[in-house]
């Protein structure tokens, strides 16, 4: 990894498309006030690659995995077991190493079906693999682990299976858990699953999804109110109109009343 710093901007390129001219993969400005160490500059860059390299995952996942399917993938975390399973050798298929992702999805057709998808990148590959899918109706537990801090830690409870991940990060989990919450109180309208143990940002109005909404709210509210306004000024020019022509009719009638007078 090459990091340069142009302009108080931290710019991640790869040594080997350096050498070629360049790429960069992400650009990470900085605060003016911060102290530019060789590590401080090490550990944030490489914060921002991670970020850059999980959103474009994910928006990889959503093209790949549930495109085709006619779904939509309305969030992702990236995860690793906090235990690892015992499973026999045979049945991992000798691939090696992989990424994990925990994505929720909706059919676009009604009515709309929610799921949440297991998906695997195995080291080597730049494709990605659909593995254990749940229907949303089967989980039953969502557990924040700890309500008082922010933790990458959390567990999923479904009807007949049970794991225990650690996200990459803790505000990717924190999205992923407001986004999960939403589409429960949305798609579920019996035996909705229980969050415990999870921070009441989660929960309640800081959640981005609670702020999007009102942003369009707010929206809409304006846009109504501008044609409830619009509606009231071409009221007014109506009624004015309908004045202006009995004004002239009445005009007409008195005219043509004069003009009967003299000729007689």
């Amino acid at each position: 990894m090459y990091i340069r710093v142009v302009s108080k901007k931290v710019l991640l390129l790869h040594k080997d498309l350096e050498v070629r001219g360049g790429k960069v993969l992400g650009v990470w400005s900085f605060p003016s006030d911060a102290v530019l160490t060789k590590g401080w500059v090490e550990e944030n860059s490489l914060r921002a690659l991670l970020a850059c390299s999980t959103m474009s995952a994910k928006s990889a996942i959503s093209k790949e995995i549930f495109a085709p399917l006619d779904e939509r993938m309305l969030g992702a975390v990236q995860v690793k077991r906090r235990t690892k399973k015992k499973i026999p050798f045979l049945a991992t298929g000798g691939q090696g190493e992989y990424l994990t992702y925990i994505c929720l999805s909706v059919t676009n057709k009604k009515p709309t079906q929610a799921s949440i998808t297991k998906v695997k990148q195995f080291e080597g590959s730049t494709s990605f693999v659909r593995r254990s899918q749940w229907m949303l109706e089967q989980l039953r537990q969502v557990n924040g682990i700890d309500p008082n801090r922010d933790s990458a830690e959390f567990d999923l409870l479904f009807e007949n299976a049970f794991d225990q991940w650690v996200a990459s990060t803790a505000s990717e989990k924190c999205t992923f858990f407001q986004i999960l919450h939403h589409t429960c109180q949305r798609y579920l309208t019996d035996r909705k699953p229980e969050f415990i143990n999870c921070q009441s940002k989660i929960m309640g109005g800081n959640s981005i999804l609670h702020s999007a909404a009102d942003s369009v709210t707010s929206a809409v509210q304006k846009a109504s109110q501008a044609l409830n306004e619009r509606g009231e000024r071409l009221g007014r020019a109506e009624e004015k109109t309908e004045d202006m022509k009995n004004s002239a009719q009445q005009f007409a009638e008195t005219a043509h009343k004069l003009a009967m007078k003299h000729k007689c």
